[in-house]
């Protein structure tokens, strides 16, 4: 609960897994898998992932740029391309799409680890720019936020993980699950990314 939450988006279900087993090890959340465009778009606007993992080449075509309009038409959440495509083409026609990140297959769980902590950094950062404070939170808000809750939201906007969080503010995991159940209810989202959305709504 309230652990980052990926979407897979790959066509070929060895590598789904393998992914999904990297996910779990380093404390994220695999939502689901989806093995076409079709199956990407349904599972970004019902299950709302916190970032999205996706394959350029879904069933043998680039459909995996279609997708990646898609989330940014629709929704402000960050996406890393995962592809076994290097050449510099692709590379030109990713750019314009606006990820976050791009990994070339095969990778493995650090290069997938570190590169997904700096996407999530990065978003927060430059693609979603606010200036966080209490009193700016809570003025708009109808239940203002404790400033321990304060402080889980700002790690929250950083994409920190769940221990990551728990670390850094020198409580138990479950005490981090608490203050984000408390947070969600007080914003009144139901995920990670939906609250970052929130905040940068409020804000701007």
């Amino acid at each position: 609960m309230s652990a980052i939450r990926v979407l897979i988006v790959e066509d070929d279900p060895i590598i789904a897994e393998d992914i999904r087993d990297m996910l779990t090890s380093v404390n994220y959340e695999a939502i689901g898998v989806a093995y076409s465009k079709e199956d990407a778009i349904t599972a970004i606007d019902t299950d709302k992932p916190d970032l999205v993992l996706l394959d350029i080449n879904l069933e043998g075509h680039y459909e995996g740029f279609e997708v990646a309009e898609h989330i940014n038409k629709t929704r402000k959440l960050p996406f890393l391309y995962i592809t076994s495509y290097s050449g510099k083409e692709i590379i030109e026609r990713a750019k314009p799409t606006m990820p976050m990140g791009y990994i070339v297959k095969p990778f493995n769980e650090k290069e997938l680890y570190s590169t997904i902590e700096v996407a999530l950094y990065n978003f927060s950062k430059f693609v979603l720019p606010v200036t966080l404070t209490k009193d700016a939170i809570n003025a708009k808000v109808p239940t203002p936020l404790t400033e321990k809750e304060f402080e889980i939201l700002k790690g929250l906007f950083e994409g920190k993980t769940n221990q990551q969080l728990a670390d850094s503010q020198f409580v138990s995991i479950n005490t981090i699950k608490t203050h984000i159940k408390n947070i969600f209810e007080k914003m009144d989202t139901h995920t990670r990314s939906e609250t970052v959305a929130k905040v940068h709504s409020l804000l701007n």
